[in-house]
């Protein structure tokens, strides 16, 4: 497998999650950091239009979504194992739970005013603004939870968390698996980015001490890398081929056909281009960017709408 060149930036809770699968796993990485808003014209010429963070690239092949991201340094080292066989349907949904419910709960209650006052404390009053105004625009027509409910539904999942952790290392025994890191990164969050918030975990001190059985996996071996060099990379290469696998087509589409792929909810910008598989788990489309080459963007199925372009 070529570098792992992981697009994030430092206070991105779903980077951490993956930075933290990158240390479980003991892997080598190059780090490029990506804006936190818009515009991002370097990572839109790898992605297309998707413009969430993180993302994965492995030559001229972008892996879109931490789930995905999960399943292919899943398959490209699968020692220590991230989803345990005796464990892999449970982990995964749990996974899919603290990647959604849980993280919304969490990030409604960490942004409250507290919240984002502290956050935004040593920044300027237009950069903080700048911020806001992005991530409305990226969650145009989302049902978000209000503060006071947010606050007691993260309280709930809390307590049920420490329920898992108070009788093993894990959450689900005595080794890490891709639940603990899909749970873990919204709390970082609330204990690193916006530590004035963490008076909600006095109630769950097991919770506190998984945590930090978390974190001590690290994060790997990282070196520093450009988005410059990043594109020269997938401009230098070609992309993997597409494994033979089924094709399901839910959707009547064909392949081959001009597509656009998108978030369902935060984050819908579309990225286009040919659709060349859609199996069991994942959509890719080929595109061609002047700086980039033509690369392969793949997505989970999960959580993504396909459609055709018309023509």
């Amino acid at each position: 497998m070529s570098a792992l060149i992981l697009h994030h930036y430092p206070s991105s809770p779903f980077s951490e999650k993956i930075r933290l699968v990158l240390g479980f796993k003991q892997l080598p990485w190059k780090s490029v950091i990506i804006p936190s808003i818009a515009p991002k014209p370097d990572v839109l010429a790898l992605t297309g239009g998707y413009r969430k963070t993180p993302f994965l690239q492995i030559g001229a092949d972008i892996y879109c979504d931490s789930a995905l991201i999960c399943q292919v340094l899943e398959h490209g080292h699968p020692e220590p194992v991230l989803y345990p066989p005796h464990l892999k349907g449970v982990a995964r949904v749990f996974a899919q739970w603290a990647d959604t419910t849980l993280f919304w709960a969490a990030m409604a209650y960490n942004l409250q005013p507290r919240g984002a006052q502290a956050l935004f404390a040593n920044v300027a009053p237009e950069a903080a603004q700048a911020f806001g105004e992005d991530r409305r625009q990226m969650s145009t027509g989302m049902q978000r939870l209000r503060p006071p409910d947010a606050t007691a539904a993260y309280r709930s999942y809390l307590r049920r968390l420490a329920h898992m952790v108070e009788e093993h290392d894990f959450t689900f025994g005595t080794e890490p698996c891709v639940a603990d890191f899909a749970a873990y990164h919204p709390l970082w969050f609330t204990r690193q980015c916006v530590p004035v918030m963490a008076d909600i975990f006095q109630a769950t001190p097991a919770v506190l001490e998984w945590m930090d059985r978390v974190a001590a996996l690290g994060h790997g071996r990282m070196e520093k890398f450009s988005a410059a060099d990043a594109i020269t990379v997938a401009a230098g290469a070609e992309p993997m081929p597409v494994v033979d696998d089924i094709f399901q087509n839910e959707h009547g589409i064909a392949l081959g056909s001009r597509v656009t792929i998108a978030a369902e909810s935060f984050g819908t910008e579309p990225t286009e281009g040919e659709l060349i598989a859609a199996t069991r788990t994942r959509y890719t489309v080929r595109r061609t960017d002047p700086r980039a080459g033509t690369v392969h963007v793949h997505f989970p199925r999960i959580g993504y709408v396909l459609k055709e372009v018309s023509s």
